[in-house]
């Protein structure tokens, strides 16, 4: 089937079979920021923000974005480049493999709710899975990103 959608701005017309995942499908456009984790829908490194709403790629279908528009790290370098210094400086990158995911969630985030509490961060990032940090560094990093805003 032919699929027709724009991915980082730009329009892509591709021949994809119909149980095709957007995964599988932004992966082979050279998004590989785009990773596969656990397949199970429990870890959020396969984030993509469709239509500006982050999606778990692994689990919809490429044909579910037609028409649409789709978001990868790949796309949105300048604006995570505000942030991901905040949360290297805490620790919170040590492996760097979830790291995508969670950019990608914090963006939506912080789109969504240019002001969360604690509390917010916490339930946005909740699907984002981290082995080797306790969560608290990637947190302490967004805080002190949102502080650093408030001048």
């Amino acid at each position: 089937m032919e699929l027709k959608l724009t991915l980082n701005g730009r329009a892509v017309t591709a021949q994809i079979e119909a149980d095709t995942l957007l995964l599988d499908f932004v992966r082979s456009h050279g998004c590989t920021s785009v990773k596969r984790g656990c397949e199970t829908t429990n870890c959020g490194l396969c984030t993509v923000l469709l239509d500006g709403k982050p999606v778990l790629s692994c689990a919809t279908l490429a044909a579910r974005a037609a028409g649409r528009t789709v978001t990868t790290l790949e796309g949105l370098q300048e604006e995570a480049a505000d942030f991901v210094g905040f949360i290297a400086d805490q620790g919170a990158d040590q492996c760097g493999f979830c790291n995508p995911g969670f950019v990608m969630n914090t963006i939506a985030l912080l789109r969504e709710n240019p002001d969360p509490t604690d509390d917010d961060i916490r339930a946005y990032l909740a699907g984002n899975l981290c082995r080797c940090s306790g969560y608290e560094g990637q947190l302490r990093g967004i805080r002190a990103y949102l502080d650093s805003r408030k001048g």
